[in-house]
């Protein structure tokens, strides 16, 4: 960091990192430079620019969705600025209200089910290694959401637990289809786990309470990806005909458990 004088004013310059800048006030009227992030977002859709998914993957987890891809776009920076906020809450050094600026990285228009989430999308990242430090984050985040989640349905009567809303599932419904979509993004990229059944009968499997066997799948996921070698966290393994490696399997994970937490919290009328 230097200070330098300038118009009789002290002015602070900090170089944090390559990028565009903006002039910020600072204190007794000095300005501070600061760099402007900016994320790079990766964009499913059909060729015809319809329902879209936009990828924040500088931000592993957030998602933006529209029923055209212009609307994907125009609502990523509301989707970032959300999810930065929950981050911040969840204790991460985040400041959701700091200027930023995106840009299209890569947009893929070829898929089964490209705006939805598409599992057999690979964007160039996800091939990339990822470091012990970076899974150890995103497992963080995998609580959070956890946690969130926990709060918002685990007192809901069985009634609206069960409740059919004129459109869309069941909450039941909605927690077994994010348990099973859940466990087959971490067999795709890590394997099955002993002892648990095949994908599409996960949630058949669970004995009592749905909440308590979620935790439990939850826990041996968590304990598996802990424990994954640099070598695992490296390579990339084909299953169901698509390329998977940690980085996008993690990546689904959390896409999907905030995906359905923000329309839990939405049905419920809770905000996050």
């Amino acid at each position: 960091m230097n200070s330098q004088a300038r118009n009789g004013q002290a002015t602070v310059v900090r170089r944090i990192a390559s990028g565009s800048y903006m002039i910020l006030p600072g204190r007794r009227g000095a300005s501070v430079m600061a760099a402007t992030q900016t994320y790079a977002l990766y964009v499913e859709s059909g060729p015809r620019l319809r329902t879209t998914m936009v990828h924040a993957l500088d931000l592993p987890g957030c998602i933006a969705k529209g029923p055209t891809t212009e609307v994907a776009l125009a609502g990523a920076p509301d989707a970032i600025r959300a999810y930065l906020r929950f981050l911040r809450r969840h204790g991460e050094d985040v400041e959701p209200r700091a200027h930023f600026t995106t840009r299209v990285a890569e947009h893929i228009m070829d898929g089964a089910w490209l705006g939805a989430g598409d599992p057999a999308l690979v964007f160039q990242p996800d091939l990339e290694a990822i470091s012990a430090e970076d899974v150890e984050t995103c497992v963080r985040r995998l609580e959070a959401m956890r946690a969130d989640l926990l709060t918002l349905v685990c007192e809901l009567p069985l009634r609206q637990m069960d409740a059919e809303p004129s459109s869309g599932r069941s909450v039941r419904a909605m927690l077994e289809h994010l348990l099973e979509s859940e466990y087959f993004y971490f067999c795709s990229a890590f394997g099955t786990l002993p002892g648990l059944s095949p994908l599409g009968a996960i949630v058949r499997q669970g004995q009592g309470d749905l909440l308590n066997w979620m935790a439990s799948v939850r826990v041996r996921e968590i304990e598996h990806i802990r424990a994954l070698t640099a070598a695992e966290r490296t390579r990339a393994v084909t299953r169901w005909q698509q390329t998977w490696t940690a980085r996008k399997g993690l990546r689904r994970m959390l896409e999907h458990e905030w995906e359905h937490l923000n329309e839990l919290s939405n049905r419920l009328g809770q905000p996050l």
